[in-house]
């Protein structure tokens, strides 16, 4: 049996912690995870790819998904800037017999960690401390000073949510924190409990 069917990696921080570093070295080892594709209505940034790094709607095609329950969690980060995460995305992975691998926001991770319980593993990646995460988010932005208050009020108020997640992982090594999520998710993809289904807004036999 395939001890990575029906399992979810979620991968959440602040912007600016590295969660997407991280989530890119999990990819590129042995370890049965491919990456589900986010949603989003923000415009693609310089080299972002549509299908690959994210699905990019307009608003109302955004909206329009909503309402046709595509979505397992979806989220507002800004005005008029939608995230979520596609069911489909995530039935194409598991048919596939892998394990899905998600670079989400904090709430969207929380989301996911409650709707899929123990078949998923949510890990929270950590600046080494504030004020780095402050500087990235500073150095990172073209924006406006208010826009960048924006953000980095938002990051602040997500730190709060750290000790929700299954593990927390301090990236202030890179190094070592490649080797530490590498090790987390391994054992938690080896984990032979007894499968379920994890479809959500479905009754569960507990």
């Amino acid at each position: 049996m395939n001890s990575t069917r029906n399992k979810l990696i979620i991968v959440s921080a602040p912007s600016g912690a590295g969660k997407t570093t991280i989530v890119h070295h999990l990819l590129s080892r042995p370890l049965g995870l491919e990456f589900s594709v986010s949603a989003t209505s923000r415009s693609p940034r310089s080299g972002e790819i549509h299908g690959h790094d994210y699905f990019f709607l307009t608003e109302t095609e955004f909206r329009q998904k909503i309402d046709e329950q595509a979505f397992v969690e979806w989220e507002e980060v800004y005005p008029g800037i939608f995230y979520g995460t596609l069911q489909s995305e995530i039935e194409r992975i598991w048919q596939k017999g892998h394990a899905v691998i998600f670079d989400v926001d904090v709430v969207g991770g929380l989301h996911l960690k409650r709707i899929f319980g123990d078949k998923a593993l949510a890990l929270f990646v950590m600046p080494p401390s504030v004020e780095v995460l402050h500087q990235r988010l500073r150095g990172r932005s073209t924006d406006s000073e208010e826009k960048i208050a924006t953000r980095i009020a938002k990051a602040d108020y997500e730190l709060s949510f750290a000790p929700q997640f299954d593990k927390i992982i301090v990236n202030d090594d890179l190094t070592s924190a490649f080797l530490e999520a590498e090790k987390v998710v391994g054992e938690f993809l080896t984990d032979q409990s007894p499968d379920r289904s994890l479809k959500p807004e479905t009754e569960t036999s507990d």
